[in-house]
């Protein structure tokens, strides 16, 4: 009967394999020390899962702007967000802890206070801490204001400025949660003191008319959760009166994003920046810009992807045209697996049929299951990444650590604790990824993958995900010993 080692010796080789992979990095990366450090870019999608893509097999729509990054950049096939909803993978990247860790971390409210401490080392502020001017523009969803949440009306903070970033342009939560509008800095843009913007989650505010009082206003049906406030046709979660000025169109969303993106890039080409690009593609409501509408055989779901295909084509030729590709990494990832049904009746479903969008893998987003954490992940920088095909596991969590040795910085005891150095797996200069990788879904329940084994603590499942991807043959019983040993590895790693 086959048995896992120890845990010390687990740990003992794990730390072995770490070593190496920093000694790695150590003798063929001082990119700071050799001139000015990389640009850095985040592309983070939403809701988009390992089969959406052509480069990751896709027969019925075709990314040929994000194929290019793989054709010219290393992709991934075992990399992880750390969790299958969008808050806590966020959180996760962007603090290199795990959000189970603490509390509040689950998918934030429209009017949540801010999740991540002020005095927090979040990742743009450990880049900014060595020059890099820092950007957050698109979907945020991580909380803005006090304890006692925002005041839509006036200053917006403590918000992104005081994590780490220089500068931002952000939807405040999602598109289907009001307030419906986009916040610069510190204030809603558009706004007027003349006619302030009030928002309740729990009662209706205003006269605006809601997708349950009036369902003839709506261009898309909405379930009983998202039918309150109608705002561009489209009913939301929550209730809004006010802001009508600032309020957004959301055909112009993407757009808008990739044009501040851009802004962003110019104003500070000449010094490194680290920009964390969050697109709101493909999240719901898909509303993609009247040019993409009908441009694919998958409804509004695959014309949003061909929007965010573009929107990325965009933001990578305008690099180029800098002459700024050549000196900028480019992350692409997206923040949990694929949602089809989520709150709109948009045809995902009945229009997938022939399109697995989650790959091989089983479940999706909101799942403990490999479709809600197993993303697409493309590293991109031209003489510095070897182009081809990388199956070593890696997390979200570790571009943090990766990033700090890249721009040649240490990190306190305190900071980004589960992070690992996987610089030179990012780059393709070696394959020794993680050891092991805490998965965590929306009940909270967390899973640990450990090599090619995978255990999930409801209903202590056990998976072989080499022989078994798609999870469908649970050895618990079989594999008594390996089922233990791994339960008590997450138990360990729990308390740490």
């Amino acid at each position: 009967m086959m048995t896992l080692k120890p845990l010390i010796m687990l740990k003992n080789r794990h730390f072995i394999c770490m070593m190496i992979t920093t000694l790695c990095c150590f003798y063929t990366f001082s990119v700071a020390a050799q001139g000015r450090k990389p640009n850095i870019i985040i592309i983070y999608a939403d809701d988009l899962g390992y089969g959406d893509l052509s480069c990751y097999g896709a027969k019925k729509i075709s990314t040929p702007n994000i194929d290019a990054l793989a054709k010219k950049g290393l992709r991934f096939t075992n990399a992880h967000a750390t969790s299958s909803t969008c808050t806590p993978s966020r959180f996760s990247m962007l603090t290199g802890k795990y959000a189970w860790r603490q509390k509040g971390t689950g998918i934030a409210d429209g009017d949540a206070p801010l999740i991540i401490g002020t005095k927090t080392l979040t990742l743009p502020g450990m880049l900014k801490n060595v020059g890099y001017k820092t950007a957050v523009v698109g979907k945020w969803h991580l909380g803005l204001g006090d304890k006692n949440g925002p005041d839509w009306n006036n200053e917006l903070a403590p918000g992104p400025l005081e994590i780490g970033f220089d500068y931002s342009f952000i939807i405040p939560a999602t598109a289907d949660r009001v307030p419906c509008v986009f916040v610069e800095n510190h204030r809603v843009v558009g706004a007027d003191p003349n006619d302030p913007i009030k928002v309740n989650y729990h009662n209706k505010v205003g006269n605006d008319p809601t997708g349950y009082e009036n369902p003839e206003m709506l261009k898309i049906k909405a379930d009983a959760q998202h039918n309150n406030t109608i705002v561009d046709g489209i009913s939301r979660i929550g209730f809004m009166k006010g802001g009508k000025n600032a309020r957004w169109r959301d055909g112009d969303i993407a757009a808008t994003l990739t044009n501040k993106a851009i802004n962003f890039i110019d104003q500070h080409q000449k010094q490194p920046f680290f920009l964390y690009f969050a697109t709101h593609d493909i999240h719901v409501p898909r509303s993609p810009n009247a040019k993409f509408i009908g441009k694919s055989t998958m409804g509004l779901r695959g014309d949003a992807i061909l929007q965010l295909d573009f929107t990325i084509g965009e933001l990578v030729a305008h690099l180029k045209a800098k002459g700024l590709l050549e000196n900028t990494m480019i992350v692409f990832s997206s923040d949990n697996g694929p949602a089809l049904a989520d709150g709109y009746e948009d045809e995902a479903v009945s229009k997938a049929i022939g399109h697995s969008a989650a790959g091989p893998f089983r479940g999706g987003k909101y799942s403990v299951y490999e479709g809600g954490t197993r993303v697409p992940f493309i590293v991109h920088w031209p003489g510095y990444v070897k182009t081809g095909l990388s199956s070593s596991l890696i997390s979200q969590l570790d571009l943090f650590a990766s990033f700090a040795r890249l721009s040649d910085q240490k990190l306190r005891k305190q900071d980004a604790p589960d992070s690992f150095n996987l610089l030179s797996v990012l780059t393709g200069k070696a394959h020794s990824g993680r050891e092991s990788l805490v998965e965590h879904a929306m009940n909270n329940s967390l899973s640990l993958i450990y090599k090619n084994w995978k255990y999930i603590e409801e209903g202590k499942q056990l998976y072989n995900l080499k022989n078994d991807p798609s999870e469908s043959k649970n050895l618990n019983t079989a594999q008594p010993e390996i089922l233990k040993e791994l339960a008590l590895k997450l138990e360990e790693i729990k308390q740490q």
